[in-house]
C-alpha cells in the first residue's frame, strides 16, 4: 500500500504544477525539442525500472537463501515497488517498434501458470489450445514442446527465455518477465470475487523434508533465473533509449515521427489496451482471470500507473524513484500553440483520468480490491471501475483531435471489441 500512496504523492505536486505552468509557445519549443525530451524521460523511466528490478533481485536473492515469511513479504513489496515505473513506461508502447518488439518479454499476460508450477486442481488438467497447460517443469526436468523432448534439468535464463517463452507460438506459455515471479511469490488467486490474493507459503522454498508442494530447488531456480532475465531484458531496453539506441532513434531523426509515436502511445494505451482489453473485458465478463496484477491484487495500482504514463507523456513532466523531477518541452506545449483550448481540455480529461483511477484504487486499497470490483452483481464496484474506462475513452477523441491539430496524418489507434463489439466477446 505504501507505493501507491507514494505514488499519490508525487502526483499531487505534479497536477498542480501541470495546471499552473504557462503554456511555452512555438518560439520556446521546437519538435526536436519535444521529441528529444520523451527520449530523454523514457530512458529515465527505463533507467527507474532497472533500478527497482535489481533491488527485487535482491530481495528475492534473500528470500531464497533464507525462505521466511519476512523474506517473503519483502519480496513482495520490492516487486510491487517495480511495477510502478515500469508500468508508467507502457506508454511507450504501439507507437514505436522497438518497445514493441521487446515488451512481450517482461509484461505479457494473462498466462496460463500451469507451464510454470504446480496449480489446483480447479485449474483443469488440460486445453484444446495448449498442449502445455500443465507442463509444470518446476515438477518436470524434461517435457515435450511439439513432440520434441526438452531437456530442462537444469532452470535457466536461457532455457526461460528461448524454451519456455511462448513454446509452441502459444501467447499464453509465459514463462518470463513480471507475471512469472508474481506467481512465483504469490501462487494462485483462488478466490475468485472474494477477498484475498494468492496464498503461496514461504515453505514452497524451504529444503529437504520441510519443503512443501515438491521440488523446491528448482522453483528457487526458476525464480532467479526469471529475475536476472528481467534484469537482463531491461537492460536492453536502456540501452535503445541511450543516444545512439533504436527506440532513440525512431523517435529523434524525425520529429514527425516522434511526436506522432507519442500521440500513438497516448491513444492506443488509453482506448484499445487499457479501456478495452485490460479493463471492459474483465468487467463484462466477471471475470478475476482477466485483472491484470492477478495473484497479488496488484491491478489497481498497476492501471492507476499506466494513467499516470499517459498524462506524463503529454506534459513532459516525470519525477524519478530518487525525487528527481525531470520537465521539458512537451507536446503540450505545442498543441497549446496551434489551439490552447484543446490543450487544456486535454489536459483537463487526463487528469480526470487520473483522479478516477484514484478512486478505484483508494477503494482497492480501503474496501474490496480490483477482482471484487468487477464481480457480478457489485454495481458499487463495477461504477468505480466503469467511471475509470469512461475516463479513457472520453480523452482519447481529444488525443485524436490533437494529432490532427499537429498535422500527423491518419494515425490509427488500438482498438478494442469489448468496447467497439461488445456482443462479439459473448461468441
Amino acid at each position: 500500500m505504501m507505493h501507491t500512496i507514494r505514488t499519490r504523492a508525487l502526483l499531487a505536486g505534479f497536477a498542480a504544477s501541470t495546471m499552473l505552468a504557462a503554456p511555452a509557445f512555438a518560439a520556446d519549443v521546437t519538435p526536436e525539442a519535444v521529441v528529444k525530451h520523451y527520449a530523454d524521460v523514457a530512458l529515465a523511466k527505463y533507467q527507474d525500472s532497472l533500478t527497482t528490478a535489481k533491488a527485487l533481485d535482491e530481495a528475492i536473492q534473500a528470500f531464497v537463501a533464507n525462505p521466511s515469511e519476512e523474506t517473503q513479504n519483502a519480496a513482495k513489496e520490492a516487486w510491487i515497488a517495480a511495477r510502478i515505473p515500469y508500468q508508467q513506461t507502457e506508454v511507450y508502447r504501439f507507437g514505436n517498434p522497438t518497445v514493441d518488439d521487446w515488451e512481450g518479454k517482461v509484461n505479457a499476460w494473462p498466462l496460463d501458470e500451469g507451464l510454470i508450477d504446480y496449480v489446483d486442481a480447479s485449474y483443469g488438467m488440460e486445453s484444446d489450445e495448449n498442449s502445455l497447460y500443465t507442463a509444470n517443469v518446476i515438477a518436470n526436468p524434461e517435457i515435450k514442446i511439439n513432440g520434441e523432448t526438452v531437456d530442462a534439468t537444469e532452470i535457466t535464463p536461457d532455457l526461460l527465455a528461448n524454451t519456455l517463452h511462448e513454446a509452441g507460438e502459444i501467447e499464453a506459455n509465459v514463462a518470463t518477465g513480471y507475471h512469472a515471479i508474481e506467481f512465483l511469490l504469490w501462487g494462485q488467486d483462488l478466490n475468485g470475487t472474494d477477498a484475498g490474493a494468492g496464498q503461496r507459503s514461504y515453505t514452497d522454498y524451504l529444503s529437504g523434508d520441510d519443503c512443501t508442494n515438491g521440488n523446491c530447488d528448482r522453483r528457487a531456480a526458476y525464480l532467479t533465473a526469471a529475475s536476472e532475465l528481467l534484469i537482463s531484458d531491461l537492460e536492453d531496453i536502456v540501452a535503445a533509449w541511450e543516444q545512439g539506441g533504436e527506440a532513440y532513434a525512431y523517435v529523434t531523426e524525425n520529429p514527425t515521427t516522434g511526436i506522432a509515436a507519442i500521440l500513438t502511445g497516448m491513444g492506443s494505451l488509453s482506448y484499445g489496451e487499457l479501456a478495452g482489453e485490460r479493463m471492459k473485458l474483465g468487467l463484462l465478463l466477471h471475470d478475476p482471470e482477466e485483472e491484470h496484477d492477478c495473484f497479488s491484487d496488484n491491478t489497481h495500482a498497476s492501471h492507476l500507473n499506466d494513467a499516470i504514463g499517459i498524462l506524463q507523456a503529454y506534459t513532459g513532466d516525470y519525477t524519478r524513484v530518487d525525487g528527481t523531477e525531470m520537465t521539458g518541452a512537451s507536446v503540450s506545449d505545442l498543441v497549446a500553440e496551434k489551439d490552447p483550448a484543446l490543450d487544456e481540455e486535454l489536459k483537463a480529461k487526463l487528469l480526470a483520468t487520473v483522479e478516477a483511477m484514484e478512486a478505484m484504487a483508494t477503494r482497492a486499497e480501503t474496501v474490496e480490491a480490483y477482482d471484487q470490483m468487477i464481480g457480478e452483481g457489485n454495481d458499487e464496484g463495477n461504477a468505480v471501475v466503469q467511471a475509470a474506462i469512461d475516463g479513457l475513452i472520453d480523452q482519447t477523441p481529444s488525443i485524436e483531435r490533437a494529432i490532427a491539430a499537429l498535422d500527423l496524418g491518419q494515425i490509427e489507434l488500438e482498438g478494442s471489441d469489448s468496447l467497439d463489439a461488445p456482443e462479439a466477446v459473448f461468441q
